[in-house]
C-alpha cells in the first residue's frame, strides 16, 4: 500500500510538470517527484524491527543477516538529495534567466515573444 502512495506522489509531481505553464510550477513538480523516487528507494530498504548493519562481538552472523537493514537505499538517497539539490538550483537560476529576459514565468508567453 505504501509503494502506492509512492506511485500517486510521483503522479501528482507529473501531473504538475505536464498541466503547468508556469516555470516555477514545473520546478515544484519535478521537486515532488524527486522526493516521491527517494521515498521509494528508503522504503526498498526498509525492514520491520530492524537494526542498524553494524556488527559488533556479541552479534551472531545468522541474526544479523535476518534483521539487518540493507543500507544501500540509503546511501543511494544521499547520493540523490545531494544532486537533486544541485539540480534545482540550476533549474531556479534558469527560471530567474528566463524570468529576466522575457518578463513572464509563463511558457506561451515566452513562445510569443520569441518572434
Amino acid at each position: 500500500m505504501i509503494y502506492a502512495l509512492c506511485l500517486v506522489l510521483f503522479m501528482v509531481g507529473l501531473y504538475g510538470v505536464v498541466t503547468k505553464k508556469n516555470t516555477v510550477k514545473i520546478v515544484i513538480g519535478i521537486i515532488i517527484m524527486e522526493y516521491a523516487v527517494n521515498l521509494f528507494l528508503v522504503l526498498l530498504g526498509y525492514r520491520k524491527d530492524g537494526v542498524a548493519p553494524i556488527i559488533d562481538e556479541g552479534t551472531s552472523v545468522l541474526k544479523f543477516s535476518q534483521l539487518a537493514v540493507d543500507p544501500l537505499p540509503q546511501a543511494l538517497v544521499l547520493t540523490a538529495i545531494v544532486i537533486g539539490l544541485g539540480v534545482i538550483a540550476l533549474m531556479v537560476a534558469i527560471c530567474i534567466r528566463l524570468y529576466e529576459r522575457y518578463g513572464t514565468f509563463d511558457i506561451t508567453e515566452m513562445r510569443r515573444l520569441k518572434g
